[in-house]
């Protein structure tokens, strides 16, 4: 069992740094010390205290990153009850159906997500809040919880007449064992998992966090990651804060360009990130200097080559600030060509792997002991065996079990049993080998499961159950090309197709327009970029699945 108590973390954290900046919103350039932050978590407490919110009561949360998505989930688990983040990204059918499969009591949630929400859908919620400044936006017939946030003002005043204070701040003594987090991998109704997560789980990422220095009391960090994904929680929200660091949330789409601005400005200490946005910088930094025809020249001469390469270490340093320790990626697979590159300048990167089932890490290395194609060693809280079809196959799946195992998914039974053994050993669905040093090496995934731009998790059938039911459509496959992007492929229902007599043109644009109807009905990471029409049925396992395997090459 992890030694250090979430909660207490928290508690800790803000009677430790009061006076210290903790959270920055880049849009707004609006700053909140961590003293802000305890006061605005102890109004939380007192308007759930008001209004009769339990213990292991779920609260559900989603929005734009930000101080106060932070202080929603810092309220929430330090009063007792279970926080529920949800991916904004996610469409408001699949909000509803999430804050309705976790029997969530109370919404938080951005005023530009409000208004796409139906509060008939979701009629168990108690009350909805506005998570810009936490007015009561909707509440259920028989409520009177907008009326006690009017108070809430003056029941604070009485309570604390002298101010609120860092002695003020005593929360709860919760067990690690309780659940905190239940955290969704996906949002439409029969693919929904649940991930529940301990305390324990948490707090032992958070732990490591610390204990390895990856932030510290006074870094800086640029969180530009999703929040409501669990990389991002455990590491530019979690970590740094419990670490007394200072966090700046981007609260925008991170391009290139919007990144390198605020990279310049806030010059984090530690960076964490996804492979598609290091590679983007990558491609619109470097690529370019390297492709001209005096650089080619100059790297093919032994002495002036290491100058050159060292020149662009510095100059892609210098683009992610220029003070950080290290980069660390993760949540997808990284392109070979560009991490043989990092290494090979010396760039002061990593690449871990974890998932949401771990809270997520699984293993990690630092910068400068990492092996190049490697995830990582296995971290010390958890264990790893490879588990192999046959004696004499190189890779076999990889299975993981300790501290940071979920408790299992939320009112599934059936998945739970699934991917979790008797034995408590998680059956993780990624391919990979490890080394005696307990180095892992991921060589492909087992599970059908993309990963989107920010590490958001993608399930291909999810999108082909919508697609199915669109027009012209007999059967439909979803792949990732090799820009990162989603594409259909979709066999037509030809009866369909003749009967209408469409040509060849009308059926394209007939796709055209199922793939836009598509794109509207899903979250933006999972939008189809086109859809290529199939001439047959694909093949079949006898329990009639698509044989996927067979069609990973059609966009290579």
């Amino acid at each position: 069992m992890v030694k250090e108590n979430f909660i207490r973390l928290f508690e800790s954290s803000i009677k430790e740094h009061w006076d210290m900046p903790a959270f920055t919103d880049y849009i707004e350039q609006q700053t909140f010390t961590f003293g802000d932050a305890g006061t605005e978590v102890a109004r939380l407490h007192l308007l759930f205290e008001q209004i009769g919110l339990e213990r292991g009561d779920k609260v559900s949360l989603i929005g734009k990153n930000g101080a106060r998505w932070c202080m929603v989930y810092i309220a929430t688990v330090t009063y007792g009850a279970v926080i529920v983040p949800i991916l904004q990204d996610f469409n408001p059918n699949d909000v509803q159906h999430i804050v309705n499969h976790s029997d969530s009591k109370l919404l938080f949630v951005s005023d530009n997500i409000w208004e796409n929400i139906e509060e008939e859908k979701v009629p168990d919620l108690r009350a909805i809040f506005s998570l810009n400044d936490f007015r009561c936006l909707h509440q259920h017939d028989g409520e009177h919880i907008q009326k006690v946030v009017r108070a809430l003002p003056d029941e604070f005043a009485k309570r604390y007449p002298n101010g609120y204070t860092a002695a003020d701040v005593l929360y709860p003594t919760i067990p690690n064992t309780e659940l905190v987090c239940i955290s969704y991998t996906s949002g439409t109704t029969g693919f929904s998992k649940g991930v529940m997560l301990s305390g324990n789980a948490l707090a032992g990422n958070v732990a490591f966090g610390i204990g390895t220095k990856l932030l510290e009391c006074g870094n800086r960090a640029l969180a530009f990651l999703p929040l409501a994904h669990a990389y991002g929680c455990a590491f530019d929200f979690l970590t740094s804060f419990c670490a007394g660091s200072h966090t700046t949330y981007l609260g925008k789409i991170p391009s290139p360009k919007v990144l390198l601005k605020a990279f310049a400005e806030v010059k984090p200490s530690c960076i964490f990130t996804v492979p598609l946005i290091i590679e983007k910088i990558y491609r619109k930094q470097i690529m370019p200097m390297l492709e001209k025809r005096s650089m080619r020249w100059a790297l093919s001469v032994p002495l002036i080559d290491s100058a050159i390469l060292a020149a662009v270490r510095n100059k892609l340093t210098e683009a992610f600030g220029g003070e950080f320790s290290q980069v660390i990626i993760g949540g997808a697979p990284m392109n070979p060509d560009a991490e043989a590159f990092f290494k090979k300048i010396g760039f002061r990167f990593t690449v871990g792997y974890g998932m949401t089932e771990c809270a997520p890490l699984i293993s990690y290395t630092p910068w400068n002991e990492y092996k190049l194609t490697s995830v990582g060693r296995v971290l010390p809280a958890m264990e790893a065996r490879i588990e192999k079809r046959n004696a004499d196959d190189e890779v076999g799946e990889i299975l993981v079990r300790g501290e940071h195992v979920m408790m299992g998914y939320y009112k599934n039974e059936e998945a739970t049993r699934a991917v979790l053994d008797d034995d408590g050993w998680l059956h993780t669905g990624d391919m990979g080998m490890m080394d005696d040093d307990g180095t892992l090496y991921i060589r492909g995934r087992n599970k059908t499961m993309l990963l989107g731009p920010s590490g958001q998790n993608i399930y291909p059938e999810e999108i082909e159950a919508k697609l199915n039911n669109m027009p012209f459509v007999m059967e439909s496959l979803v792949l990732e090309n090799s820009d990162h992007k989603l594409v259909g492929f979709v066999v037509p229902d030809y009866d369909a197709v003749d009967e209408a007599k469409l040509s060849h043109k009308e059926l394209e644009m007939v796709m055209e327009e199922n793939r836009k109807n598509l794109n509207a009905m899903t979250a933006s990471y999972e939008n189809l970029v086109a859809i290529q029409l199939y001439p047959k049925e694909f093949e079949k396992t006898p329990k009639k699945s698509i044989k996927r395997f067979l069609y990973v090459n059609l966009l290579k």
